[in-house]
């Protein structure tokens, strides 16, 4: 038996909170007590080694390892007395040099104790189990009452009083006599003596047994009170519970957690970041990729998707991917023909501006479903058979961007999270309407305030097929998804929350009620008055525009259980990269302090997304900046 690093033990990898450190706390405890036990038990070295690295220990040491070690090498000598019944050729304790990491926070020490306390009791029970047959006593430190004995290499046994007695030679040790309580009393030959009854008898095994559950009063005390050690090595992140997969397609394990974890807020060892159009066309390899390629058949080719998704992940130090798709592909999937022109921006050839037009694409989708429909059958029934078959509007129609997906998170290998998106309802519809990009909304307008039970029963249908659309993804390999409501601004309050908030809500309610536990963003852009409503819908965690205060966001959102992602103003990206990195300390500084805690439950972004002008490098300033807050 050897520790083979006699200066560091080990690091116990930080926690994200308390009820997500409670397990691989105590698993630390077992693997110290294994390893400890080793020498009495004869373990084979791969069994222990197994142990120790499924326990994620790692080298370095804290003060909760000090009394956990110095409880587990106490217990050790109390094993050796208890069951050695053949001379030992050697043994060795430990010298442990206490160390913590730099970022660390250490817990309190009578909460430390009582871990280490726990482990010794959790031990006592296991080893007197394992000995139910023979006459098992619990042996005590009293004293270091013995004198060097530097000839001896092996407890010997003798007694005093009519009890068992080890003296535990000083020349065996490489323990330091300084230290805490616990290190010192081993650290000098000690005497150990039988705890009895007062009989005289041997405690009964069946009391021994009673320890795990003084242990779990422990715990219970200690989950409402102790604080969770936050450290960082080699720039991971910490440790928490496992994140859910809603996929029966295996991919690479994921190395970068950051962003799921902010999400579901678990505390992470800095700020993570993506960016909106992240892939796209300020990126020169990206322009040079499409160069001679139209942008929606390269939305059909999976690889091709892949590829354009992975060049800022290759190019920047960023914490999540975004699928390279368009919000309009929702559209073409109802049969509307769409060009991308260099000037204007996305233009369909025939809008939805009135009802005979909305009950023309009734029809015809009702028909491409092999659906029945009568004369005397009304728009709200042909929509309700709509609703009814949402999910096969959506597929086969858009298997290419499912593939996509799968596609690249295969590729990605683990690097970052996947996202999936959709465009809200009402943004969808705006370009349906209008045919095309709008400043004025007017044709909008008329359908909107006209007509409001035929923008209804559009809105509805999108809806369902929005929903269906994600949850796609999700099986595809999604790992995260966001709306993007981007024309939320563009008309009145009023309007938004009649024509936008119910649907936005419902999509977040048929997503996490088939995956409850998937991080979900919206993004309401222009629209401060929707903060509060949002709130008390199921998304995780609400995007914000430029125009919003971070701080006071962060705080009004976190207060009501969300999260919050952005806002940098991206005209900030065409500043110097020094200046970049200037404002953002400073917008941060503003928002969450001086940087000494990094917040939970924020996602750091911009207020929109990249535009085809901006430098690449600024955007390395800007995420370089975001990286740097609290290190």
């Amino acid at each position: 038996f050897h520790w083979y690093n006699p200066h560091k033990i080990m690091y116990a990898r930080s926690i994200g909170s308390f009820k997500h450190s409670i397990a691989p706390m105590f698993m630390h405890t077992c693997c110290i007590s294994l390893i400890v036990f080793r020498s009495s038990f004869h373990l084979p070295h791969e069994s222990c080694s197994a142990v120790w690295k499924k326990g994620r220990v790692y080298e370095a040491g804290s003060q909760y390892l000090q009394h956990v070690v110095s409880a587990a090498v106490s217990f050790r000598r109390i094993v050796l007395t208890m069951f050695t019944s053949a001379p030992q050729t050697s043994y060795h304790t430990v010298n442990m040099v206490p160390e913590v990491h730099s970022n660390g926070q250490q817990t309190s020490a009578w909460s430390m104790v009582a871990v280490g306390s726990v482990c010794f009791c959790m031990g006592a029970a296991f080893l007197a189990a394992l000995q139910s047959g023979a006459s098992t006593t619990l042996l005590t430190v009293t004293s270091p009452q013995v004198a060097a004995q530097t000839s001896v290499v092996a407890p010997v046994a003798t007694a005093v009083q009519g009890a068992p007695v080890a003296y535990l030679p000083r020349a065996s040790s490489n323990l330091p006599t300084s230290g805490p309580a616990g290190v010192g009393a081993v650290a000098v030959d000690s005497t150990f003596t039988t705890t009895t009854s007062a009989a005289g008898a041997p405690l009964k095994l069946a009391s021994l047994l009673l320890l795990p559950f003084a242990m779990v009063a422990v715990v219970l005390g200690l989950k409402k009170s102790q604080p969770v050690a936050m450290a960082a090595v080699s720039g991971t992140p910490v440790a928490s519970a496992p994140l859910p997969s809603y996929t029966d397609i295996e991919f690479p394990p994921l190395k970068n957690e950051r962003m799921l974890r902010a999400a579901r807020g678990e505390a992470v060892d800095r700020i993570p970041i993506w960016v909106m159009r992240q892939a796209g066309r300020y990126l020169p390899e990206y322009r040079e990729f499409m160069s001679d390629k139209e942008f929606f058949t390269v939305c059909k080719d999976p690889k091709q998707v892949a590829e354009i998704t992975l060049q800022p992940i290759l190019r920047y130090d960023l914490d999540a991917s975004i699928i390279f798709s368009d919000i309009l592909v929702i559209p073409q999937a109802m049969g509307m023909a769409v060009s991308l022109q260099p000037t204007v921006g996305p233009v369909f050839e025939e809008p939805v501006r009135d009802k005979a037009t909305w009950n023309k694409m009734q029809d015809r989708l009702l028909g491409e479903l092999g659906l029945t429909v009568t004369p005397e059958m009304t728009s709200a029934e042909k929509n309700a058979l709509l609703v009814a078959n949402a999910d096969k509007l959506v597929s086969p129609s858009l298997d290419y961007v499912y593939d996509a997906i799968t596609e690249t998170r295969t590729q990605l290998d683990g690097r970052v999270p996947l996202i999936g998106f959709c465009g809200a309802p009402m943004t969808l519809a705006v370009y349906m309407i209008e045919g095309q990009g709008s400043r004025t909304f007017t044709h909008t307008a008329q359908l909107f305030l006209g007509d409001p039970e035929t923008a209804h029963e559009m809105l509805t249908v999108l809806t369902h097929m929005c929903a269906h659309y994600l949850m796609n993804q999700v099986r595809a390999g999604a790992q995260a998804l966001q709306a993007f409501d981007s024309y939320a601004g563009a008309l009145s309050p009023e309007v938004w929350m009649e024509f936008s908030y119910p649907y936005m809500k419902l999509i977040a309610d048929m997503v996490k009620k088939e995956f409850p536990e998937l991080p979900t963003i919206c993004f309401a852009k222009d629209a401060h008055y929707a903060l509060d409503v949002l709130s008390e819908t199921k998304y995780d965690i609400i995007a914000l525009d430029s125009s919003l205060d971070l701080g006071a966001c962060h705080e009004k959102m976190t207060s009501k259980g969300k999260g919050v992602q952005g806002n940098l103003d991206p005209t900030v990206l065409y500043a110097p990269p020094e200046k970049i990195t200037e404002l953002v300390a400073d917008k941060l500084q503003k928002a969450f302090g001086d940087g000494s805690k990094i917040p939970t439950k924020y996602i750091a972004n911009m207020g929109h997304g990249m535009s085809p002008d901006h430098d690449p490098e600024h955007l390395r300033a800007f995420i370089d900046a975001i990286h740097a807050f609290g290190q």
